[in-house]
């Protein structure tokens, strides 16, 4: 936990410009804050719900702040906040769009992962495709939210060390379960953080990242009406699914 914020607080020491924040949108799917531009991030309902240690403390009063103070939200242990701080970070991080590759997440992982060992961290709606490359494929996924197949329990701290390609999920930020992730993967793993989540941030390849999947949002409007109507990612439209390497 301690070096997920570490590295998140590398990502808000390197945004020097703050922004007003104009809305903010908690969906049961999505969280999104507009200032810069509009950010998102993965509401994780499945986490929070019905718990009362998850409340935002400050609910109805947030658009005071600026953004760079909300994004300070992405530190706090409550899951809903720092899922609304994540989102304001994304809507203000500074995006050299001449990185960004218009490819998605799976084509990525596959590419890379022929032949090889690979491992997901959540499951994702592709693994299964993903079968058809890999040498073996692993697929973890929290208590609660595991498929058949999927591991849930400490076999990670065994198989995640032989994976050869890994795709972590952005939400991992979320709930700051990241760092103690990359500590198990193996130095010459490909690793890359994939889900709207995702901050395109270079920070993240100081942390041995080799690859960002996220998304920029290019029709807000159209982006909110999906969201506020409870659309899952896949049902989303007004989004740009981007790659940033090292």
């Amino acid at each position: 936990m301690e070096k997920t914020k570490s590295l998140l607080q590398d990502i808000l020491s390197s945004m020097k410009d703050d922004h007003t924040v104009s809305d903010i949108h908690t969906c049961v799917y999505w969280t999104a804050v507009t200032s810069l531009r509009c950010g998102l991030a993965s509401t994780m309902a499945v986490s929070i719900l019905p718990s009362q240690e998850h409340q935002v403390e400050h609910a109805g009063h947030l658009l005071s702040v600026g953004a760079k103070e909300l994004a300070h939200l992405s530190l706090s242990s409550r899951t809903l906040e720092a899922a609304i701080g994540m989102a304001a970070v994304n809507s203000m991080l500074p995006i050299d769009e001449s990185l960004c590759v218009d490819l998605n997440a799976e084509a990525e992982i596959r590419a890379q992962g022929k032949g090889k060992r690979i491992a997901i961290i959540g499951h994702f709606p592709f693994v299964e495709r993903l079968e058809e490359v890999a040498k073996e494929l692993w697929t973890f996924e929290l208590p609660g939210r595991a498929r058949p197949g999927d591991f849930s329990g400490k076999e990670v701290e065994t198989l995640l060390p032989q994976a050869e390609v890994v795709g972590i999920s952005s939400t991992t930020l979320i709930n700051h379960t990241l760092g103690s992730l990359l500590d198990l993967i193996a130095p010459g793993a490909y690793k890359m953080m994939l889900g709207p989540s995702t901050p395109l941030s270079p920070v993240l390849f100081d942390y041995g990242l080799d690859a960002l999947s996220g998304s920029i949002v290019v029709d807000r409007e159209r982006l909110l009406t999906c969201i506020s109507q409870g659309a899952n990612f896949r049902q989303v439209n007004g989004i740009r699914k981007v790659i940033i390497k090292r």
